[in-house]
């Protein structure tokens, strides 16, 4: 891949580097795993979908083993009544049950594993398993970002099992909305946090399923605020931290956070794929390159020598740690965007990929 006609080298060797038995480690000091910080369920869920998708690209050996490893973290984390536990140290879960959130990303990755016929049966089969004890708690959900995910994530199931479920999520995001939006403000809650792009591109996907109008006009016009937000003239620069107040304050600087541009791509290449119009394609672009150096540093937070992912933008540097949660964000967006950036003049130097 090039940027700016220099080539931008992109290996795997940092996935493989985080992943050990058990699963993908959550924390890394610069770019060297840290065993005592452990593991989440939200960081191997997420690498499940990201070793699944790179498992369509190159059918390796070593990736269906990262995808075994990925499933069989995320049954261990399952309660007998279906929900997940989330934090891991010493081979222990630290609570009883982690967060909604947690359980709306673990929906989604099974549901986007047990969808993809190019995998072996047995992995099919026990993530088929996983969903069936966790699908109970899905109408029970209040936080706006799981139910993002579980409509997400239940799209890739059969639609006649799940339309009723997305249709009943998706008025629930259309009601926080209502209720929230007001004047200028156009958004499901009255602040800009973390994952935010996860809700229009939830309700776009939700327009996809029941073809209803209004779930596609709130897509695109979040969409559009959150964009108005978020992008200056030259570059993507996501919401810090601290979030954005309905008043507007200044606590969305810093940190910047490499899911947001990961959640953020993709959403606006699902509102490509709805409405035809290439400005969706060039907003996700933008997006992307944050990665690449077209951000507030003017820095590809992409380390050349460990293959890793800087963990986000700091006030006056970049993150040195190389985490999970960065290095799947990148692969996430690398693999959803790469089709739509020059294909035939991209000249990459990757290593193959599934060493």
């Amino acid at each position: 891949m090039t940027l700016n006609n220099k080539p931008i080298k992109i290996t795997t060797d940092h996935i493989f580097r985080m992943t050990d038995d058990t699963g993908m480690l959550h924390h890394s000091n610069c770019g060297t795993p840290d065993v005592s910080r452990g593991y989440t369920t939200v960081d191997n869920a997420r690498a499940l979908i990201m070793a699944v998708k790179l498992f369509d690209r190159t059918h390796a050996k070593s990736i269906e083993r990262l995808i075994y490893k990925y499933v069989s973290f995320l049954a261990n984390a399952q309660n007998t009544d279906g929900t997940f536990r989330n934090s891991m140290r010493d081979n222990q879960f630290s609570e009883e049950k982690g967060s909604e959130e947690c359980f709306g990303r673990c929906i989604w990755a099974l549901c986007y594993t047990y969808s993809d016929l190019n995998l072996p049966h047995s992995i099919n089969r026990a993530v088929s398993d996983l969903i069936e004890k966790a699908m109970s708690h899905c109408m029970k959900l209040t936080s706006s970002r799981a139910i993002a995910y579980v409509i997400i994530g239940l799209y890739y199931l059969e639609q006649e099992k799940t339309n009723g479920y997305i249709s009943k999520l998706a008025g629930s995001l259309a009601d926080h909305y209502a209720h929230y939006k007001n004047g200028d403000w156009h958004w499901f809650e009255d602040s800009l946090g973390c994952c935010n792009a996860a809700l229009p591109w939830a309700l776009l996907i939700a327009h996809k399923v029941t073809k209803e109008s209004r779930y596609l006009n709130i897509g695109l016009e979040s969409l559009q605020f959150l964009e108005s937000k978020t992008f200056t003239r030259n570059y993507f620069k996501p919401i810090g931290m601290n979030g954005l107040s309905y008043q507007g304050s200044d606590s969305a600087q810093f940190d910047e956070q490499t899911l947001e541009a990961s959640e953020t791509t993709s959403a606006y290449i699902e509102a490509f794929l709805l409405t035809k119009n290439e400005m969706y394609i060039d907003r996700a672009k933008t997006c992307f390159y944050w990665y690449l150096g077209k951000n507030s540093k003017h820095r590809t937070l992409l380390d050349d020598k460990t293959g890793g992912c800087h963990d986000g933008i700091e006030y006056d540097r970049l993150n040195p740690n190389q985490g999970a949660e960065s290095i799947i964000s990148f692969w996430l967006a690398y693999l959803d965007i790469k089709k739509y950036i020059n294909p035939k003049k991209a000249a990459d130097r990757s290593k193959p990929i599934g060493q």
